[in-house]
């Protein structure tokens, strides 16, 4: 299988993942707090990625350090907390559709930042991507007006942060391998997510009794391992055989699996959402065009 097969496959399975993490979330806050099931995912996910790779951790070098401690914070342990905060007030396929500003993102951070190049076709491809997303958006504000769109500033603030950490593995941690990174990323914030467990209030007889919490456990557990540590070392894989735009589109992708979703959960789907995914899906195709004449990163 050659290296345009390959991330081709992952980019599929990634848009399948996280587009039902959406979902898995909003099942998850049946019983449990935003602070607990930000906090136990990440803790349920550094236990699991500890024992496939832990071996993997002396890889990395001591310089490379510092740039895993900030993925694994902004790429990992912030972003699981404003998407729960976010979908106590927003619906999961509204939040899913507000996670496709990531490529945008990714393209200005790599411009403005990192002076990583983008091709013609690659901003074209995220901008009529964009304009699909934000057709999904105004078309949901009008049939949810009573929902909190403030909420969703937690959302386009963790766009930001993965727009920063795509940038960020693929200008300083290239030469790290994906299952090192993934691991690296979540010795750093164990910690940190534990004692927010143990600060919400999880451990104690009051989050037992609620009649939903052993499903939402499950529903985190699987959020977790599947949409959590396996997606993020495939993610990290992707990124290194490919470029942050490519990568990052899979965003495009996952509304229409979250919305997908939605509809098996008594959501609505119309036309214009159904033309605006056509977008989506034209913007992903533009995002992987290469001008010969112009180096990007591949």
């Amino acid at each position: 299988m050659n290296q345009e097969q390959k991330k081709w496959i992952y980019l599929s399975i990634l848009a399948i993942v996280w587009g039902s993490s959406f979902i898995l979330i909003k099942k998850g806050l049946v019983g449990l707090t935003p602070l607990q099931l930000g906090s136990l995912r990440t803790v349920i996910s550094s236990l699991f990625i500890f024992v496939i790779g832990y071996k993997s951790l002396k890889t990395i070098l001591n310089t490379q350090w510092k740039w895993i401690i900030l993925s694994g914070f902004i790429g990992t342990f912030l972003p699981a907390f404003l998407f729960a905060f976010a979908e106590t007030e927003v619906d999961s396929g509204v939040v899913s559709i507000l996670n496709a500003l990531v490529p945008l993102n990714a393209i200005l951070i790599g411009l403005a930042v990192f002076k990583i190049t983008s091709t013609k076709f690659q901003i074209l491809g995220v901008m009529l991507g964009f304009i699909g997303a934000s057709m999904l958006i105004f078309n949901s504000m009008e049939l949810n007006p009573d929902q909190n769109y403030l909420y969703a500033g937690f959302v386009v603030l963790a766009t930001l942060m993965y727009g920063f950490n795509v940038n960020i593995i693929k200008h300083y941690l290239q030469d790290v391998k994906p299952v090192a990174i993934a691991t690296g990323n979540f010795v750093a914030i164990f910690i940190p997510a534990f004692s927010v467990l143990v600060f919400s209030g999880f451990f104690t007889t009051q989050t037992f009794e609620h009649q939903a919490i052993y499903a939402s456990i499950g529903y985190v557990a699987i959020l977790s391992v599947f949409g959590t540590v396996m997606a993020k070392i495939i993610f990290n894989n992707l990124i290194q055989i490919s470029s942050p735009v490519f990568a990052s589109s899979v965003t495009y992708l996952m509304p229409l699996v979250a919305l997908g979703w939605g509809l098996l959960d008594g959501e609505h789907f119309g036309l214009d959402q159904g033309f605006a995914s056509l977008l989506i899906l034209c913007g992903i195709y533009l995002a992987n065009k290469k001008a010969k004449s112009i180096k990007s990163i591949k």
